[in-house]
């Protein structure tokens, strides 16, 4: 079985055979691996930058709230009837995992803003049964949800080949961020086998503290 990791393909059986006791660092839309051998190259790598949303709960939602925590992100919007709904259960199934780790967040920005307001993404929360403690979903102004996700998270692959700004982005992409808000894994969110690469990963990410 062939798994999806950003624009290039890594077996199963690859992985768990080799034993991985790095994860590398993306900082390129093509999520080309990056391996950083000193503080200096860290120190200038690329990070998720500042954001500021509102969560299910109406409460502000920024980078901060993510500093010194691993994260794993999204994009998704609620009344999405394919893709999403398979995100959704994998996050959840990640909620499940990490229900009493309080090092691992989850966050879910909507891509369709102006109709998942605040009181349709609780709405949406509790139908889940996620647990705003532990995962964020997050709305705000469209421009700075786009401009995060093709910026700095490289969640948008259409926008990648066409650059249309006015494209509708819809990704699959799980995006895993570690405790210095650097990318660090990208994994195929509608795949539950996916899951277990992440928890793998995590794991490793963990041991770097």
């Amino acid at each position: 079985m062939i798994i999806f990791l950003g624009s290039f393909f890594i077996s199963c059986k690859q992985e768990t055979t080799t034993k991985i006791d790095k994860l590398p660092y993306y900082n390129t839309s093509d999520f080309t691996p990056t391996w950083l051998s000193s503080e200096d190259e860290l120190k200038k790598f690329h990070k998720i930058p500042n954001f500021k949303f509102t969560n299910q709960l109406g409460n502000e939602v920024t980078n901060t709230n993510f500093k010194g925590y691993i994260y794993v992100a999204n994009f998704f919007f609620t009344t999405c009837p394919s893709i999403c709904i398979k995100l959704t259960n994998n996050m959840h199934m990640l909620q499940d995992i990490y229900s009493k780790d309080e090092e691992i967040k989850l966050i879910s920005h909507t891509v369709f803003p102006s109709y998942d307001t605040v009181e349709v993404l609780k709405e949406y929360g509790d139908l889940r049964d996620v647990n705003p403690k532990k995962w964020h979903l997050v709305t705000g102004e469209k421009e700075k949800i786009y401009k995060l996700a093709r910026e700095a998270y490289f969640a948008d692959e259409i926008y990648n080949e066409t650059n249309d700004e006015n494209g509708f982005i819809h990704t699959e992409n799980l995006i895993l961020v570690d405790k210095d808000g650097h990318i660090r894994g990208v994994y195929k969110g509608t795949l539950p086998e996916e899951i277990k690469r992440i928890e793998r990963h995590i794991e490793i990410l963990k041991k770097e503290s």
